[in-house]
């Protein structure tokens, strides 16, 4: 018997447990794959209709963590036999598929375009446990994944496969994108760079954390590890933590509150209006119903997506709102980027959220479809 062949056949064995008590029991393994999907919702649940100009059909594909993915794929009906430059798209953070990413996805099919819009590593419909979990690491191997997926599809030409990113999917597409050979073209929506974000805080046009802000943060975050290893829970809450005047550090129960408080925030009324609204709610997006793990941020803080942005030689285009208070991550991440083929397009009256969905004209879709026609060729 080789030596896989016994490990298979001791596998029941190993999955066993014996207590301190002498009592054995099931591990969880045993019973649920924790990197297993979700579900699979073959009816159409998104927050767009339904284009009859692409064929769709569910996906799954396994990413290199062994953690199984859930996508969209769109075809365009008129392809013929003709093989297709093929665009991977996620984000933004604590979206799901249903949402941004389907509408990008399905509207650059319709284009021409193989495109696949799939739900990052614990999130939506994508294996993954604990749910509601984060990674630079993962998040990034998580298109990758979606590259090894598109090159192997019939209809794609595996040679023109390009990244679009959303909000904070927008860094880990520029951090696949410089660290993966195999893709061609990188764009991004109003981006975030998540890591910044988290390590350094989201302010008016620049970090909001000072240094000693950042060690209280870290404080905060790693109370809470203590706390979750006691209770044997996992304590969620908004990944935005703010920093008041004495010290203190906090965070919001959820994602967003369940209504908003009297004169919010512009930026909290933004989030709030697509997502918890029915323009742009959906049950399995985190921002839209639940939080994310509260100390999920430490993967973030000390691991900067960017890092190698300057070794970037693919062509790339960053798209934002003149108005979006993601605005300077773009911008920064523009000038960060070592591709000669670069073009920063700032979209005329928009916000962040304008990018979300079209519902106020301003999304570029021909600008996207001009340059990934253009540099996949």
């Amino acid at each position: 018997m080789t030596f896989t062949r016994k490990l298979i056949a001791a596998l029941p064995a190993m999955l066993l447990c014996t207590s301190l008590t002498g009592v054995t029991t099931m591990s969880h393994a045993e019973t649920t794959n924790p990197n297993a999907p979700v579900s699979l919702v073959e009816k159409w649940d998104k927050t767009f209709a339904e284009s009859q100009k692409v064929s769709h059909r569910k996906v799954t594909f396994p990413n290199r963590y062994g953690i199984t993915l859930v996508g969209d794929l769109y075809v365009p009906v008129d392809r013929g036999d003709r093989k297709l430059a093929a665009i991977a798209v996620s984000g933004p953070f604590g979206a799901v598929k249903e949402q941004s990413s389907g509408l990008y996805a399905q509207t650059l099919a319709e284009q021409g375009f193989v495109t696949l819009a799939f739900d990052p590593s614990y999130t939506g419909e994508s294996g993954g446990y604990p749910r509601n979990v984060a990674s630079p690491d993962i998040n990034t191997e998580d298109f990758s994944a979606a590259v090894d997926f598109l090159g192997l599809q019939k209809e794609v030409d595996r040679d023109r496969i390009g990244l679009l990113g959303i909000c904070g999917w927008g860094g880990m597409a520029l951090n696949a994108a410089t660290m993966d050979t195999r893709v061609k073209a990188v764009a991004t929506s109003v981006m975030y760079d998540m890591s910044r974000a988290m390590g350094h805080g989201v302010g008016n046009g620049k970090d909001r954390y000072s240094t000693a802000d950042r060690r209280i943060v870290l404080r905060y975050l790693n109370a809470q590890r203590w706390k979750d290893a006691q209770s044997g829970t996992i304590a969620q809450s908004n990944h935005d933590i703010y920093v008041d005047n004495s010290g203190h550090a906090s965070a919001a129960d959820r994602a967003l509150p369940e209504t908003l408080p009297a004169n919010p925030d512009p930026v909290l009324k933004e989030f709030f209006d697509y997502y918890r609204m029915p323009r742009g709610f959906h049950p399995r997006s985190v921002n839209s119903n639940g939080a994310w793990n509260t100390t999920m941020p430490l993967a973030f803080m000390n691991m900067p997506l960017l890092s190698y942005a300057s070794e970037m030689t693919i062509p790339a285009l960053i798209v934002t709102g003149e108005h979006a208070h993601s605005r300077y991550f773009a911008e920064d991440a523009y000038n960060a980027l070592g591709s000669k083929d670069k073009t920063l397009l700032i979209v005329p009256g928009a916000n962040h959220v304008d990018l979300y969905d079209n519902v106020a004209g301003k999304i570029p879709f021909s600008r996207f479809e001009q340059f990934f026609k253009t540099k996949l060729k």
